[in-house]
């Protein structure tokens, strides 16, 4: 049975692996026919599609009366995406954000992050909690295709793209909207086909981590902070990767906020409505989980600030948090001896060094800019 769930777990990277390229092309190319900015793309249809784990994994958590893990799958989730899946693009080449993502979609990550963790103090996550969880998503879609219509720098034109530096991707011009049916049939197909391999792969990923995992005698919120938030993050890591690798840069850090938002308004809000009894949420958490996944995002808007791009060594320390993150949980869960030396070490000195290093960077930027401003001025 072990070496079937092992089986199962790495078809299920094959699958995410070429699911998310598949993916990437078909949005791209749908992207450019429409005249939508790869921005809005990501943040919207990428970041819908890619989720598609993660809402198949928390309704069918919630039936089976596993709330711990839908609310972990989420959480997790969404730490993952953070800290992890940007973390690792970053290594892989530097990320492009854009002001507009900086101005608007990362403050609605924040608020909407915040939004969940004022609603779960009680608890639980009522039929009214998810409504209200759902209303802010969709308000967010909405005001992302009005945003798009109205900053006329937010599609690539011809001067844009020529003027981007040599390697850091493919030239993207504005194109009139093709006339022949097939044109549009073409993208929609693989952005189709993309989904279908991203949500069978993660299937078969969750379905052996999640047997591995209980067979070591792993609890269902640990699981589902976990393993079963990586394994469903792996569509967005495979996404990210592949946008990365074809030059669309803002298309993979709006496809992880937009993932982020969507995650918390639809993943856990829609469930929540069709519920009655709602969704109970851990004790655990509460104090822990919900305030390290704001922690996360309120810890991007800085960094994201510093020059409009997320270097390496950023995204370094977001996959070193990450990792520390990993080990506290296994240690918790094991009610191991080491755990107390190493919540002291995080505490009093690795995440105040962290903050400082945020700070001192942010400060440096700000002084840069104004700098610049004053020179520039006659």
């Amino acid at each position: 049975m072990e070496l079937l769930d092992i089986g199962r777990v790495l078809l299920g990277l094959v699958l995410l692996i070429g699911g998310g390229e598949v993916l990437v092309r078909g949005a791209s190319a749908l992207a450019t026919k429409l005249g939508i900015p790869p921005l809005v793309v990501g943040l919207v249809i990428v970041s819908a599609a890619t989720s598609a784990p993660e809402l198949a994994v928390t309704i069918g958590a919630v039936i089976d009366e596993e709330p711990s893990l839908a609310v972990g799958n989420v959480v997790g989730s969404n730490i993952v995406n953070v800290l992890l899946i940007l973390g690792l693009s970053a290594l892989f080449l530097p990320l492009a954000v854009k002001r507009r993502l900086v101005k608007f979609d990362l403050p609605v990550m924040v608020g909407i992050s915040l939004l969940l963790l004022v609603l779960a103090l009680d608890g639980e996550i009522t039929q009214i909690d998810g409504a209200i969880l759902f209303a802010a998503a969709v308000a967010h879609v909405v005001l992302s295709f009005t945003l798009s219509k109205k900053d006329p720098d937010a599609a690539p034109d011809v001067a844009t793209a020529a003027a981007a530096p040599a390697g850091t991707g493919p030239v993207r011009t504005r194109r009139a909207p093709a006339s022949g049916v097939l044109s549009y049939l073409i993208p929609v197909v693989l952005i189709l086909a993309g989904i279908g391999l991203l949500v069978f792969g993660a299937d078969l990923l969750v379905t052996g981590a999640v047997a591995i995992a209980t067979g070591f005698g792993v609890s269902s919120l640990v699981i589902g902070l976990t393993v079963v938030a990586i394994g469903t993050s792996l569509p967005e890591l495979a996404t990210s990767i592949a946008a990365v690798r074809r030059g669309e840069r803002d298309l993979a850090v709006g496809n992880i906020v937009g993932s982020n938002i969507f995650n918390i308004g639809i993943v856990l809000g829609l469930p929540a409505i069709f519920f009655p009894a709602g969704i109970p949420v851990p004790d655990a958490a509460i104090s822990l989980d919900i305030p390290l996944m704001i922690a996360a995002a309120v810890a991007l808007v800085p960094i994201a600030f510093t020059g409009f791009t997320i270097a390496r060594w950023e995204g370094a320390v977001f996959v070193g948090l990450y990792v520390a993150y990993t080990v506290y949980l296994v240690l918790a869960a094991v009610e191991h001896d080491a755990l107390r030396g190493f919540s002291t070490l995080m505490l009093f000195f690795v995440l105040p060094l962290l903050a400082v290093t945020l700070i001192a960077v942010t400060a440096y930027e700000v002084g840069l800019r104004r700098g610049r401003r004053e020179t520039a001025a006659p």
